[in-house]
């Protein structure tokens, strides 16, 4: 049970929706983040690895709702799915991706450490991959906005479904209506 009452049924507006949903004036822009950062188009990184970044910075603060959400939003739109999810969050030094997705979720690590950890190295390895500047700018706000989002989560303790099924059907409301509060 979230911390505060926010008027829905938890189970039915789990995560982070029960709280946009009490607070629509701030929940509407935080959506509008998210579609911008996650699923615009076009854009260099597919939304699937945009996705991961997501899923990868929530798994390091082990926010359960946002890791497991994005986790199954990144699977429904890579071509490895799951699998490739699970291999970067368990090992991301020997996980299939393209050096240049390594270099960019090492730098989305550090921001979730600290800001002040993206270091000129780390910047200079994922130019070095071929990442533009819109990529490492988008990696970065990704990974800062999924900090807040995660502390936002589990900041006021909402519920987070234990199956995975549950993020699997998320992941399909996402894929084909994008982000909002569902009705």
């Amino acid at each position: 049970m979230a911390h505060i009452d926010l008027g829905v049924d938890e189970t039915l507006f789990p995560g982070i929706t029960g709280p946009m949903k009490y607070r629509p004036e701030t929940g509407n822009p935080l959506n509008e983040l998210a579609e911008v950062l996650l699923r615009r188009q076009p854009h260099p990184l597919t939304p699937g690895e945009r996705e991961l970044i997501a899923a990868y910075v929530s798994g390091l603060n082990e926010c359960t709702f946002c890791c497991s959400s994005h986790s199954a939003f990144a699977a429904a739109q890579l071509p490895t799915g799951m699998a490739l999810v699970d291999q970067v969050r368990a090992d991301l030094d020997s996980a299939p991706v393209t050096p240049k997705l390594r270099a960019l979720l090492r730098i989305a690590a550090a921001v979730q450490e600290s800001g002040r950890k993206v270091t000129p190295d780390l910047v200079e390895a994922a130019r070095a991959e071929g990442a533009v500047d819109l990529e490492i700018h988008d990696t970065v706000l990704i990974a800062a906005a999924f900090c807040m989002f995660n502390r936002y989560v589990d900041g006021l303790a909402t519920f987070a479904p234990p199956d995975q099924d549950a993020y699997t059907g998320m992941a399909a409301r996402i894929l084909e209506q994008g982000y909002g509060v569902p009705d």
